[in-house]
């Protein structure tokens, strides 16, 4: 029996830690589905197509990965995906309360659905989406955090805004 898993997330953008735990769960279940979230009362700052479509050039080297977006309860979204598992990323103990609550709402709401906990490689510990975009918009070096083909749709997207 196939183990499909599914990693969602904003991904705005995908960073060099969101592709390690990736990577880690496509070595572990047979196919995992990196699911970007819509939600419309983000302001992101990529739209769904752009984060998707990054998301598909940073991780093409995984075979057993595709990528996919959603709305609306996680717990519904995995069942119309045949996935019994959800993936979740830890960067830090801080995340753990938060991930851990969700865990345990979406175990209420699917029951057969497991949530498999990965902890990033310490390089990443401190790298989110959120820090990465406000470094970039800032000035800051952002090369070490996110791929190349981020950094250039970074790069884009601020030279639009400015």
């Amino acid at each position: 029996m196939k183990i499909r898993a599914v990693y969602p997330g904003s991904f705005d953008p995908i960073t060099n830690g969101h592709i390690y735990i990736a990577e880690r769960a496509a070595a572990i279940f047979d196919e995992v589905i990196v699911s970007v979230l819509i939600n419309e009362r983000k302001n992101a700052a990529f739209s769904v197509n752009e984060r998707c479509e990054m998301a598909r050039e940073t991780l093409s080297h995984v075979k057993n990965i595709k990528v996919d977006s959603f709305n609306g309860l996680l717990a519904d979204y995995v069942r119309q995906q045949e996935a019994s598992v959800i993936i979740r990323g830890l960067r830090a103990m801080s995340d753990f309360e938060y991930e851990f609550q969700m865990a345990l709402m979406n175990r209420k709401l699917a029951p057969e659905v497991e949530t498999f906990f990965i902890v990033t490689d310490p390089r990443y510990s401190y790298v989110s989406s959120s820090s990465v975009r406000e470094i970039f918009h800032f000035g800051g070096t952002v090369q070490d955090f996110v791929p190349e083909v981020v950094f250039n749709k970074l790069r884009e997207l601020y030279t639009k805004h400015t």
